[in-house]
């Protein structure tokens, strides 16, 4: 399975961006795979910022983003998102999104994307 993210950019604070991470490969039931994206920032560890239980029946959010943050997929285009509301500069960040087979989505999880960068101007 090969992952790869688009939608990062430059973003003024308050604004939006949505990142979009497709999934190709030996996918057998794409609604099987827990999804989640992690961030890094310059200097920081990677956090999870966003998850989503296999079969979309829940989601789980990091604090700092809670409120702010989306994240969906549509089954039919493999593919999953992320979207970000009333962005701010400490959502600066390389966002990656990652997928598993397991029941949880972690740091050890199978397959990532390859990142993609988001920057927020105050």
């Amino acid at each position: 399975v090969q992952l790869q993210a688009f939608g990062g950019g430059l973003a003024q604070a308050g604004g939006s961006l949505r990142l979009s991470c497709t999934a190709s490969g030996r996918i057998l039931h794409f609604n099987g795979y827990v999804m989640g994206w992690f961030r890094q920032a310059p200097g920081k560890e990677r956090e999870l910022v966003a998850s989503l239980s296999r079969y979309g029946t829940t989601t789980a959010y990091a604090d700092s983003v809670k409120g702010r943050f989306t994240i969906s997929r549509d089954n039919t285009k493999n593919t999953f998102y992320l979207q970000m509301n009333s962005l701010k500069p400490e959502d600066t960040a390389v966002y990656y999104c990652a997928a598993d087979n397991s029941v949880r989505i972690t740091i050890s999880s199978k397959y990532w994307g390859q990142g993609t960068e988001v920057t927020v101007s105050s």
